[in-house]
């Protein structure tokens, strides 16, 4: 399994995020908004964002880290 993250610096929930896939021993892609990659990316690849992180796991968007908890509680992980 293969995570993506668009996140921000000084978030929480990114943190968050990124820690919970660590704990899963997902490897991620981090694109983090400011260090090359800019809010109008996000918005493109994710018409529906309003905020930070988003997540997708191999190819599914997942939303954000309440969503990414939800998910790994529903798989019984």
């Amino acid at each position: 399994m293969k995570a993506l993250i668009w996140s921000r610096d000084n978030c929480i929930y990114c943190e968050n995020a990124k820690t919970l896939l660590q704990q899963k021993g997902i490897d991620y892609e981090e694109r983090k908004l400011g260090e090359g990659w800019t809010k109008e990316q996000l918005v493109e690849s994710i018409p529906s964002a309003k905020s930070v992180p988003q997540i997708y796991l191999d190819d599914q968007y997942i939303g954000g880290f309440t969503e990414l908890r939800k998910y790994f509680t529903q798989k019984g992980e």
